[in-house]
């Protein structure tokens, strides 16, 4: 009885000791992946994104005042004469 005792002992201590150890070394990982200050450039990146959205915007401004105040009355007046039949 008194070795399987010290067997449990044992094994209770050599299981606490593993746990301790995972712990600190999942401690040690987690400070050393927040301690880095090495990054993708995320603010270069939505910098990018941001110049891209306002370039597409200035684009898409231009062509519908363009497509709005030259072709379009001129493509309306086109088709207008060209069904016409009367002319």
């Amino acid at each position: 009885m008194v070795q399987l005792m010290k067997k449990a002992k044992a094994a209770i201590s050599h299981k606490a000791t593993a746990v301790k150890n995972t712990a600190a070394g999942l401690a040690f990982r987690s400070r050393h992946v927040l301690s880095q200050n090495a990054g993708d450039g995320y603010i270069d990146t939505a910098i990018k994104i941001l110049i891209a959205v306002v370039l597409g915007a200035l684009l898409l401004a231009g062509l519908y005042a363009l497509f709005g105040e030259t072709v379009l009355p001129t493509l309306t007046e086109r088709i207008k004469e060209m069904f016409n039949y009367a002319g």
